[in-house]
């Protein structure tokens, strides 16, 4: 089965490896700053300490005053897992880097976030709707989301 590794632990290490990144921890994650994510998620994949090479999910939350994006990492190597979070604050245009570039798997997964959250990720190479189609007004998975007949009727609907 696999461990979770500590927070507080893997902190002093992301600590170490990028400074001025960890914003705070407790036992079960790492909450990290939004412009030292790309960098952290790299350390954390190429690291031979860590080796956190699968990603498991991303998920975003909606807290009103700021979302928050959740990475679940894995290493196979070392048979850890663990939890990062990053508080991405402003409602109008929320944003954060994309780490597509190091894992494939969080293509479609950052499209889900941004379709229904609206959380940009910015470098992403082909950022998109994915469930909704172009067009759609609004992220319905938002708190604020005020959900109204549509302006316009289901496309190739009846």
């Amino acid at each position: 089965m696999t461990a979770w590794l500590d927070g507080v632990e893997l902190a002093r290490g992301i600590e170490e490896a990028v400074p001025g990144s960890v914003e705070s921890s407790n036992a079960t994650a790492v909450w990290v700053r939004p412009e030292r994510l790309h960098d952290v998620a790299a350390r954390l994949k190429q690291a031979e300490a860590w080796d956190f090479e699968y990603l498991n999910a991303i998920t975003a939350v909606d807290y009103v005053e700021y979302f928050e994006v959740i990475y679940h990492l894995t290493s196979m190597r070392i048979n850890q897992a663990c939890i990062i979070k990053v508080k991405c604050w402003g409602r109008d245009e929320p944003s954060l880097p994309s780490v597509v570039d190091l894992w494939q798997g969080a293509d479609l997964q950052e499209r889900e976030i941004y379709d229904l959250m609206g959380v940009v990720f910015t470098g992403h190479p082909s950022l998109r709707r994915l469930l909704l189609w172009e067009g759609y007004i609004g992220h319905p998975l938002r708190r604020d989301y005020l959900e109204e007949p549509l302006p316009y009727s289901w496309p190739h609907g009846g």
